[in-house]
């Protein structure tokens, strides 16, 4: 009995105070001709608590660090349903600004940033040079970067977000179950929302995904009908003060021929 106890004490410290303070970069490689040589680096869910201006910093020198062409941020970066549990968005914003890429920072809000009253952040993000998408999308040379509202706290509205589009189109949402209604002119959506499921039980079974589809879209790349998507495992944790077997992570996407 008591070998069982110090089984649970040592999963408990590790679930509460170790994994969620670790970081680790995922890479991914994606074929697309057009867009071959274009490094992305996307983070979502972060989710900062009112002490955890240490983490964000780390964060921010972490995906700098991987010398990215784009920035890309999917949400959530406040913590908590008001004020009280999060580090201010002036702060996280301020902290955000130190993003460095060729083509800027680009990012949707998530449903704890409408849940907070997502309008003063969108404004703090702006003033410090984080280009936010609201069902819009900003051009470039080969490419189009779109992104939706929130699906749980506003309207997210596909044609609008493409509309003049041109190029091979990434496309920021919040939340993954806008997947089955996108188009297969994206070239590429990422997603964040589920944290990966957060704690994760042998076999790979996610404890909790806040999705109608269940675990069809908790983690990873996915292929579907001729569509793919990118859904990030997260950097916070919500609900529940932990993770377990689901590191958060940083992900790098390399585009190759």
């Amino acid at each position: 009995m008591n070998y069982f106890l110090w089984i649970l004490c040592i999963l408990f410290i590790w679930a509460v105070f170790v994994e969620p303070n670790l970081l680790v970069i995922k890479k991914i490689t994606v074929k697309n001709e057009q867009l071959d040589g274009l490094k992305m680096v996307f983070a979502s869910d972060f989710h900062i608590k009112p002490y955890d201006s240490l983490r964000l910093r780390r964060i921010v020198n972490k995906i700098n660090s991987q010398n990215p062409d784009i920035v890309l941020l999917g949400g959530d970066y406040v913590n908590g349903h008001d004020s009280g549990f999060t580090l201010s968005p002036v702060k996280i914003a301020s902290c955000l600004a130190k993003l460095k890429s060729k083509y800027g920072t680009f990012a949707v809000m998530g449903n704890h940033d409408g849940w907070q009253g997502k309008y003063p952040i969108i404004k703090v993000f702006r003033q410090n040079g984080i280009c936010v998408l609201e069902n819009e999308n900003r051009v470039f040379d080969k490419f189009t970067v779109a992104g939706l509202e929130d699906l749980q706290t506003a309207n997210p509205d596909l044609k609008k977000a493409l509309d003049g589009a041109q190029g091979e189109i990434i496309l920021l949402t919040h939340t993954p179950d806008m997947f089955p209604d996108i188009s297969k002119q994206v070239a590429l959506t990422l997603a964040g929302h589920t944290h990966g499921g957060q704690v994760v039980l042998p076999k790979n079974k996610a404890l909790i995904v806040p999705s109608k589809f269940g675990s069809r879209y908790a983690y990873g790349l996915i292929n579907e009908d001729g569509k793919k998507m990118f859904v990030s495992k997260g950097l916070g944790s919500s609900i529940l003060p932990l993770r377990f077997n689901c590191l958060p992570e940083i992900v790098v996407i390399n585009f190759v021929k």
